[in-house]
């Protein structure tokens, strides 16, 4: 009786051993992956202000330059296509379509000195850089939450915990192809 509560304690020990460090990972990882969803939701929070202050931009800027159809459509594209994306990639791709097509839109403002003097068209350009510049901050939280959490899945031996219990990498916040360079707004002039 003696020598089997011992064995049996001797294996309760190994267990624990063994249990308490995969938990411990496992809660980590759970951790970490929590940070990195909260962050896409920071972005898609931003992204999604951002696009709901574009139509009474490209209204106050259409009250001056309504001929320039063009790059209003462009800019409805864009957003749709944002409002439509499935994936952090497909969001990304179509958040750097929505910022080159704004970028034009910036342009076409420049050949109105006018609508630049409109306190609603000032008002709209701050909230909207103000979005920007969040933005830019939520990727970068975003993309060091993954970092982070890619990191952790992949040492060992949180990567086999990772395996076994289903934890997949997350891809990172990339700019689309051609998107390297920011345009410059400067309404100053």
């Amino acid at each position: 009786m003696k020598g089997g509560m011992k064995v049996l304690i001797a294996i309760i020990v190994i267990i624990a051993l063994i249990a308490i460090p995969i938990v411990g990972t496992y809660n980590s990882l759970v951790s970490l992956e929590l940070k990195v969803n909260s962050a896409q939701a920071d972005i898609d929070t931003d992204l999604q202000r951002r696009s709901d202050l574009i139509p009474n931009f490209v209204e106050t800027v259409k009250g001056y330059a309504s001929q320039e159809k063009e790059i209003f459509t462009q800019v409805a594209e864009s957003r749709a296509k944002l409002a439509g994306a499935q994936n952090i990639k497909e969001q990304a791709d179509a958040d750097a379509s929505l910022s080159s097509a704004l970028s034009r839109l910036l342009v076409v403002v420049e050949r109105y000195p006018e609508l630049k003097s409109n306190q609603n068209f000032r008002d709209l350009t701050v909230e909207l850089e103000g979005t920007e510049n969040r933005i830019a901050v939520r990727r970068q939280d975003y993309n060091n939450a993954v970092t982070q959490y890619n990191t952790k899945r992949r040492r060992f031996p949180s990567n086999i915990v990772a395996s076994m219990f289903g934890f997949e990498e997350k891809p990172l916040y990339k700019a689309a192809e051609g998107a390297k360079e920011v345009p410059k707004v400067d309404f100053s002039k």
